[in-house]
C-alpha cells in the first residue's frame, strides 16, 4: 500500500454468494430481489463514489459457504 491509503474491511462468516452474483454486485440495477423490491443501486452508487470521486478501490471477496469481505481502499 502507498503511504496515505486507508483500508477497511467489512466481513462476515455467512453462506457467502455464487460467483455469479458477486461478479455482478456493481452493476447498476442489479439486484437479487424480486421485481419491484428493489433498485440495485446502492453498491453501483457507492462504488462510482469510491473509485470515480476519490481514486479509491471496493472489491468485494466472496466463496460459498466462507463468508463475504468488501475491501474499501
Amino acid at each position: 500500500y502507498e503511504v496515505g491509503w486507508v483500508k477497511i474491511t467489512i466481513a462476515d462468516n455467512g453462506p457467502g454468494m455464487p460467483v455469479a452474483v458477486r461478479d455482478r454486485l456493481f452493476e447498476p440495477f442489479f439486484t437479487t430481489k424480486p421485481i419491484g423490491r428493489g433498485t440495485g443501486l446502492g453498491l453501483s452508487i457507492s462504488y462510482q463514489i469510491v473509485t470515480d470521486k476519490h481514486g479509491g478501490n471496493l472489491r468485494c471477496i466472496s466463496a460459498l459457504e466462507q463468508g463475504t469481505e468488501f475491501h474499501i481502499e
